[in-house]
């Protein structure tokens, strides 16, 4: 069954391939009245039947061999009888002849000529209880027909039916020498339906890529001044940020066709295959130009190559070799623009990357508060929003989010309201998306009366010391409800604007409110628990951060000690990075980032011993209510919305009560 329901699929991308050359086609010699996009099937006589045959030959096989089998098993129409009842029927004078062959005897009686078959035993004396008794014996020498045809023609049906079945797996008119053709998919140029009114929040790579639309749609306003549009283009950034729409917006403006695949599905483990996809890749586009062809992931096909001084045979080297054999060969007249996606460009090949085949790289970066505003409109434009949504206000506070983690955001928001039975999706679903999107979904575990008040005053201390000192962002909200794989709880911070520089002051600050938690532990139990593990992670990395990579350490000075990974897109977690410091230049890297935490501790702890008072009454707060808002903490503080200045600096070993 389940090869029957691929053939069937396969029918019909075919026949959606046959629409896409019709219309191509169509567009080439100059017709300008409309294709109908229904496709007639080609006559009965041309269709494929080989499956049907196979199957015929393979039944029809089976039935000659058992028949073979039964006849000479059961010897026509003979009753079967056991070894013991033939002896008795000789010495009874009841059987008039037998017929013996290697493994039966056949035997006739003299009752009305009725037949017996019995299977030969090993009997030495049988011979001459049949002289005894006057019986003719016959012999006869087995000659199993059906043993010889089975060995030779059960192999040749099996192959045969199993080719067939994987030209037909592979569409009509492929055929199983089809392995080494190209498998990306073809739109049309009226099936792209996605322009750049569907792309929003990257202004800035939209405007790169409209000259590539100009070109496509007026090439000639190009070549007669003698200018070469890019041949490859190279869409580089973090996952999510919309690369893949964007090249689809590209050919739905340009009207072109648009060739789209992958590439990992040009590495193969056949020798041969890759190269042979991409040498046909290119000729199919070159049949259809001006098109786009589109890789995604390139970093899969275009890893850098490995230098060995005995060379390499890797197949995916040779399948990289012939693409770069590929793009210098093909005129960039004709009209082919090779678009390629990728989160990875530094482990990119060198000869991809240079000028001639790769020209232009675009950016597509996580989108600003202005983009990430425009992006939930455009998601939003079928959600009924109720009047208490500011997506303005929403997109203030998902800071770091991708295309497609707002849109995610806004369907999250949407199911929660269906399931709440809303007729419109309020700021509450829009809140409580933002925290599963972050912090994961509630869990419902039951947490003992003293884990839980540790866990209130734990985030309290968050909450409090990022209220208190300056350059740091402001509390948002605070909770301790359970939520994703560990987190108890959780203090959401949210930037009044985006940052892309921090100072060394503020990033002290930021050190003090990830140790606030265990501080506060500290200060309400006299001593601390594991719950502070993932803070400390995080401090530990900024404050070797700052004294190795920032320079901002009196003792190691302005110099660089340790490298991290170039990843600009695909950050590698908990990598500390490496460097060739001297062992003792190591050793004060590891003193200065010690003195770094323990001043961010003791920082803390002066803020929470200056505020006890507030810190209790947020403690009590979240032990009633769960959920705390930041403008509660800062009204606690008798603090405006932005928090004042009310600690400007708090000297280590001082309690500034």
């Amino acid at each position: 069954m389940s090869r029957r329901l691929m053939g069937s699929r396969a029918g019909r991308e075919g026949a959606k391939l046959a629409h896409s050359l019709i219309t191509i086609k169509a567009m080439k010699d100059g017709r300008k009245e409309p294709m109908s996009t229904s496709v007639t099937p080609p006559p009965s006589k041309q269709k494929v039947r080989l499956p049907a045959l196979a199957s015929a030959l393979a039944y029809g096989l089976a039935m000659v061999i058992a028949f073979g089998v039964l006849g000479t098993l059961s010897g026509g129409n003979a009753r079967t009888v056991s070894y013991t009842e033939f002896k008795q029927m000789v010495r009874s004078d009841e059987v008039q002849s037998v017929v013996v062959t290697a493994s039966h005897i056949r035997g006739t009686l003299k009752k009305a000529g009725q037949a017996i078959a019995v299977i030969r035993v090993e009997d030495p004396a049988l011979m001459g209880e049949l002289d005894q008794h006057s019986v003719q014996v016959t012999g006869e020498l087995a000659t199993n027909w059906w043993s010889p045809l089975l060995a030779w023609l059960l192999p040749l049906a099996l192959l045969f039916f199993f080719w067939s079945r994987a030209s037909a797996g592979l569409g009509a008119g492929q055929g199983a020498l089809a392995f080494g053709r190209s498998r990306a998919k073809i739109y049309a140029d009226d099936d792209v339906k996605v322009t750049f009114a569907d792309v929003a929040g990257i202004d800035e790579a939209t405007e790169e890529l409209r000259e590539i639309v100009d070109f496509l749609r007026h090439p000639k306003k190009y070549t007669d001044l003698g200018a070469r549009i890019p041949k490859g283009v190279l869409l580089v950034g973090p996952p999510g940020t919309g690369k893949t729409l964007l090249a689809r917006a590209v050919a739905g403006e340009a009207h072109v066709p648009f060739f789209s695949l992958s590439g990992s599905e040009f590495v193969e483990m056949f020798v041969g295959v890759g190269a042979a996809r991409v040498r046909d890749l290119f000729a199919q586009a070159e049949e259809r130009a001006p098109c786009i062809i589109f890789i995604d992931e390139l970093d899969a096909l275009g890893k850098s190559r490995v230098a060995s001084p005995l060379g390499t045979h890797e197949e995916r080297e040779q399948t990289l070799n012939q693409l770069l054999a590929e793009m210098d060969g093909f005129d960039p007249r004709k009209g082919i623009i090779v678009m390629s996606a990728t989160n990875r460009p530094e482990v990119l090949d060198a000869a991809l990357l240079r000028a001639g085949r790769f020209d232009r790289r675009v950016v597509v970066d996580r989108p600003d508060v202005q983009g990430r505003e425009a992006i939930l409109r455009l998601h939003a434009r079928t959600v009924k929003l109720a009047a208490d949504v500011d997506l303005k206000v929403v997109a203030l506070r998902t800071t770091g989010f991708a295309g497609a983690d707002l849109a995610n955001l806004v369907n999250e928001a949407t199911l929660l309201a269906a399931r709440r039975s809303r007729g419109e999706v309020t700021i509450v679903d829009f809140e409580e998306a933002i925290d599963r999107v972050l912090a994961g979904l509630k869990r419902k575990r039951v947490m003992s009366a003293s884990e839980r008040e540790r866990v209130a005053a734990h985030e309290a201390g968050h909450a409090l010391v990022a209220s208190v000192l300056p350059g740091v962002d402001p509390v948002h909200k605070i909770s301790i409800v359970q939520r994703g794989y560990e987190a108890l709880g959780h203090t959401l911070q949210v930037p009044s604007e985006d940052r892309y520089l921090r100072t060394c002051e503020e990033l002290h600050h930021q050190l003090a409110v990830w140790l606030g938690g265990r501080a506060a532990e500290e200060l309400m139990f006299q001593e601390v628990s594991t719950g502070a593990q993932n803070d400390l992670q995080h401090a530990t990395e900024v404050a070797r951060a700052m004294v190795a990579e920032y320079g901002m350490s009196d003792v190691i000075g302005p110099v660089t000690v340790m490298t991290r990974p170039r990843t600009p897109f695909m950050p590698v977690p908990g990598w500390e990075g490496s460097g060739t410091a001297a062992e003792e230049t190591s050793r004060e890297v590891d003193l200065e980032v010690k003195k770094l935490m323990t001043e961010a501790d003791e920082t803390a702890a002066s803020v929470l011993r200056a505020h006890r008072t507030t810190l209790e009454a947020v403690i009590k707060l979240l032990l009633e209510r769960e959920v705390v808002e930041g403008d509660e903490v800062r009204r606690l503080l008798a603090i405006e919305m932005r928090p004042a200045l009310l600690v400007t600096s708090v000297p280590p070993h001082v309690d500034a009560a």
